[in-house]
């Protein structure tokens, strides 16, 4: 709705009166407004049409106007500890941090009354929808993607207040007692099972070993006379001293 004729006296009245006392006046009417700010400007609790103002100078009532300086440089926003459930029933606590920056200066001033705790709390709804389709493993190993997923979701909403939400990171997750307990059960299981491995396979390779060497004694017998002279010797270097009586090869 237009002005009413009482606002229209007084926004006549007023700039009257900045007229007649302009040389003075001009120090009162006139605001900067830094690069990286804006200025809504409001005539009698009404919105004045048209962008926000700045940056620079820019001209006011000062019997009449009021107005808010909005920071469009990008702002930082920890989402504290809370508790989300994943697909597969693992209960954990999770922080964010979240990177965003205030685009559109009349619609956020005119919609929202904390940015904060909304963006918060939209965070923090957006997290146990999105992680209840996602298992605890995923959560490890795509945590990227799962920021990003985060992201696209809370920049469709905050669209609409006029913020744009440049980036979403999950930054801790803090397991329960019993969930560390299992998943360091499960590392030692494992860390068993590739001990188990590795020494079966050192097993089998000693056993090939063991065949070829028993193969290369077959076809030559003194040389399976030799080897075992050479092991008699190896037994008496010991101390104490071993006494042993061989027996003839072809008898053992």
């Amino acid at each position: 709705p237009g002005l009413g004729i009482c606002e229209w006296l007084l926004t006549i009245l007023s700039f009257l009166f900045v007229i007649m006392t302009f040389p003075i006046s001009v120090w009162f009417c006139m605001k900067v407004v830094r690069e990286y700010e804006r200025a809504i400007v409001f005539r009698l609790g009404r919105l004045l049409p048209g962008r926000a103002r700045g940056p620079g100078l820019f001209f006011f009532l000062p019997c009449l106007d009021t107005y808010h300086k909005i920071d469009l440089r990008l702002k930082t926003l920890e989402i504290p500890f809370h508790q989300v459930v994943t697909k597969d029933m693992v209960t954990l606590e999770i922080d964010a941090v979240c990177y965003y920056r205030l685009e559109n200066a009349s619609l956020l001033l005119t919609t929202l009354t904390s940015i904060s705790s909304a963006i918060q709390l939209l965070v923090q709804t957006t997290t146990k929808r999105l992680l209840a389709h996602r298992a605890f493993s995923e959560l490890l190993l795509e945590r990227k993607n799962i920021s990003q997923e985060i992201k696209v979701a809370l920049d469709a909403v905050t669209g609409c207040w006029g913020i744009k939400v440049e980036r979403t990171e999950i930054n801790n997750v803090q397991l329960p007692a019993e969930v560390r307990q299992s998943l360091a059960v499960e590392a030692e299981a494992q860390r068993q099972a590739k001990v188990r491995v590795i020494a079966a396979e050192g097993e089998k390779a000693a056993s090939e070993s063991l065949r070829m060497a028993a193969e290369i004694l077959s076809s030559a017998p003194a040389a399976a006379q030799l080897r075992y002279l050479h092991a008699l010797h190896s037994l008496t270097a010991e101390k104490p001293a071993a006494f042993i009586l061989p027996l003839p090869l072809d008898a053992m």
